[in-house]
């Protein structure tokens, strides 16, 4: 068997999940694909991959393996001669926080697909943080103050965490005018670990706070949390981009502007050894100036949406 197909199989499965859905995509059979592994790690002298119930994991010289794989496969796609006709076509593996990816990201991968039908796209969707070169992800849209590494960040704007409520829940109670007062209402929270959570605030120019407030009602999706706010079920806690359109229809109103906790970056995240690929850089270039207009648009919206 080629190296490089059996490479290119690997790094598949990886992608995949399966072996079988890595041969399903080179059209060849799972035992091709059971002989791609079974090759590469005779060529390695150790074992690379471990196969379960529970699907594929990459031992730790695997994931030394992997990283090279890709780095060799990503150089070769660079050089074939439908990149340089300016063609961009190929698998790109993207991931972001699920709300973030379903407001954000998918609308702005439709357009890109629009744009070059010869590329497949897959979003990992998850609120958690990926290992990008264990889970074959290319680009990650990270919301965070990233630590130093080897990947390269692009920021692209900011969201803030702010509180807000509906009209009708502010006109029933008080509305609150320093975390305090968070004490006298119901707050919704966004994890069901506890009826408690801990919310944090500005307590001046440099310092923050956090401050524990009672939960009547926890839950794990963040957008079910904001629907019950709507409801008028009381204050909830969420990410600028994932109110926006609410504060500007009116249905909710910001509070405790003057307290919020200092803005996160949005940055999109991808690996230096992939940063020539046609792909990649198709992306980044196609994303980068949407997601500046959508973030802008909504600092303007969340600067106009304190309740008095």
């Amino acid at each position: 068997m080629d190296r490089l197909d059996a490479m290119a199989m690997v790094v598949a499965a990886i992608d995949e999940g399966s072996l079988a859905a890595a041969a399903r995509r080179f059209g060849r059979s799972a035992a091709a694909a059971t002989r791609a592994i079974a090759f590469l790690e005779a060529a390695a002298g150790e074992t690379l991959l471990l196969r379960s119930t529970r699907g594929l994991r990459l031992t730790e010289a695997g994931e030394r393996h992997i990283a090279v794989w890709r780095e060799v496969l990503a150089r070769l796609d660079e050089v074939r001669p439908e990149r340089n006709a300016g063609i961009v076509a190929g698998t790109l593996v993207l991931t972001a926080p699920e709300l973030f990816g379903r407001l954000q990201l998918v609308p702005l991968l439709e357009s890109f697909l629009e744009k070059h039908p010869r590329v497949q796209v897959r979003a990992l969707l998850l609120n958690r943080v990926v290992d990008m070169v264990g889970e074959g992800v290319d680009i990650a849209i990270r919301l965070a103050h990233l630590e130093e590494s080897s990947l390269v960040a692009i920021k692209v704007g900011e969201v803030r965490q702010v509180v807000c409520a509906s009209p009708d829940y502010l006109e029933r109670r008080r509305t609150p005018q320093t975390p305090a007062d968070l004490s006298d209402h119901l707050c919704i929270g966004l994890s069901a670990d506890a009826n408690q959570e801990l919310w944090t605030f500005r307590t001046s120019a440099t310092r923050t706070r956090a401050v524990q407030v009672r939960t009547a009602l926890s839950i794990t999706s963040a957008g079910a949390g904001i629907d019950a706010a709507l409801r008028g079920q009381g204050l909830v806690r969420a990410r600028s981009y994932q109110v926006a359109d609410q504060l500007a229809a009116g249905r909710l109103q910001r509070v405790l502007a003057d307290f919020e906790p200092p803005a996160i970056p949005v940055s999109i995240v991808f690996r230096p050894t992939l940063q020539r690929q046609t792909l990649m850089r198709s992306f980044v270039d196609h994303a980068a100036p949407v997601f500046r207009r959508e973030l802008a648009r909504i600092a303007t919206i969340t600067d106009g949406s304190v309740a008095s």
